[in-house]
């Protein structure tokens, strides 16, 4: 009990383990933000998109899946701050296979409700360009390491 209390107040004095993550790296910062701007390209969120975004969260940018909403909270407190320009910027100088990622798990997102819309697919050309990213490279299935 008094070590779930200690747990407790540590989180309350210091905040979320999560929401410091995305707040010390602006890298990550940039890529939420980026992956949301696609979840919110089509003009909803719809749960698919949301499911598929927690799926990431937790998969490919380490974050805690029962702390998303709360970094989803501090980039909405903080995001809109930020354009899609300046967040692409900040992966300009990341290694190719880092963009890569990225622009593969917006794709993932841009089709997880089924329908692809224009402004989807725009603003997912537009990362690709931008990011000097072969197109090839994002929608080609990603290796799964079986019969290597």
């Amino acid at each position: 009990m008094p070590q779930n209390l200690l747990a407790q107040v540590r989180q309350l004095l210091q905040g979320n383990s999560s929401v410091r993550k995305v707040a010390d790296d602006p890298a990550l910062t940039a890529e939420l933000l980026l992956l949301m701007r696609m979840v919110l390209a089509d003009g909803e969120a719809h749960g698919c998109e949301l499911e598929v975004l927690r799926r990431i969260a937790v998969t490919s940018l380490g974050i805690k899946s029962n702390d998303l909403d709360l970094v989803l909270d501090h980039l909405s407190a903080f995001g809109y701050e930020t354009t899609p320009m300046q967040a692409i910027s900040v992966f300009r100088e990341l290694d190719m296979a880092r963009r890569e990622t990225l622009a593969q798990n917006m794709a993932a997102l841009a089709k997880a409700d089924g329908e692809l819309s224009r402004h989807e697919v725009r603003f997912l050309a537009r990362v690709v360009d931008i990011l000097e990213i072969d197109p090839e490279r994002v929608v080609a299935p990603r290796p799964t390491g079986k019969g290597l």
